[in-house]
């Protein structure tokens, strides 16, 4: 006879009892966690499994092989950045600069988080996405095909198919922008389990920004826009990155998510 699902224990004791394990480890949400691992596990043995990975450090997402953003199951696979809910705030605001029809590219994709998010909000649009981790790329082509978007695997705009230059209306990227020196201090969760790629903006975390504005000229319609996530304290320095690649920037704040988005409109 099947074992009962993990997660339909009698009075919900198991999950409290998972919840304990978890707490003396420093889960913060070990309610919620012990929940999620319980309805994930078909066994007492892949409960144990995933618990144990749990506890030695894996993110939760790696664990249970998605995350949750903006409202969608995404599937994230072990290896690849777990995209962050204050990235949902990118999502709100590129969905007000697209519509029906928009050529959109959500580059440095991950595991193609933001790109389902804005296909999902905005239906029709033409949605590619780039990411230099093929492994991230790998995932984000799980994610997308339901959305019809193309997937590409490369740096930045050379990974696009050269017919689409001149012709893209947003470009929307959460590119990495950690300081090089802050990424030591950073939980173990990121430093450890998620690319250094993924996290790694240089000296001042904008390199990756300052690449993007400067070849926005070049691949965007008349008209279009890049819009990139920062930090609160690099509002400004972003800004005059894209202002000086020709754009009209516009910093954008939100105290819901505590994100920080950078909005270039081209000429």
């Amino acid at each position: 006879m099947p074992e009962s699902p993990i997660g339909s224990a009698p009075g919900g004791r198991l999950p409290e009892a998972l919840a304990a394990r978890l707490r003396s480890a420093g889960c913060v949400y070990a309610d919620d966690e012990a929940q999620l691992l319980a309805d994930a596990a078909r066994t007492p043995s892949d409960l144990e499994e995933l618990v144990q990975q749990r506890i030695g450090g894996r993110p939760l997402e790696h664990v249970l092989g998605w995350v949750e953003f903006c409202g969608l199951q995404i599937c994230v696979d072990a290896g690849v950045f777990v995209p962050r809910r204050r990235t949902e705030f990118l999502v709100h605001c590129a969905a007000e600069v697209v519509a029906p029809g928009s050529l959109v590219v959500d580059m440095c994709c991950g595991c193609g988080a933001v790109g389902a998010a804005l296909a999902y909000s905005v239906p029709g649009i033409r949605l590619h996405a780039a990411d230099i981790d093929p492994d991230a790329a790998r995932c984000a082509r799980r994610n997308l095909t339901r959305y019809d978007g193309d997937v590409h695997c490369g740096d930045l705009y050379t990974a696009l198919p050269d017919s689409m230059r001149g012709r893209i209306d947003v470009v929307v990227a959460n590119a990495p922008y950690v300081p090089t020196a802050a990424i030591e201090t950073m939980p173990p969760e990121a430093r450890i389990h998620e690319p250094r790629v993924a996290l790694d903006g240089g000296d001042d975390g904008l390199d990756v920004h300052r690449r993007l504005a400067v070849s926005a000229s070049e691949w965007l319609a008349p008209g279009g826009h890049l819009l990139v996530e920062a930090g609160s304290g690099q509002a400004t320095a972003a800004t005059e990155i894209l202002a000086a690649a020709g754009l009209t920037p516009e910093i954008r704040r939100s105290e819901e998510f505590d994100a920080t988005v950078v909005v270039g409109a081209g000429p």
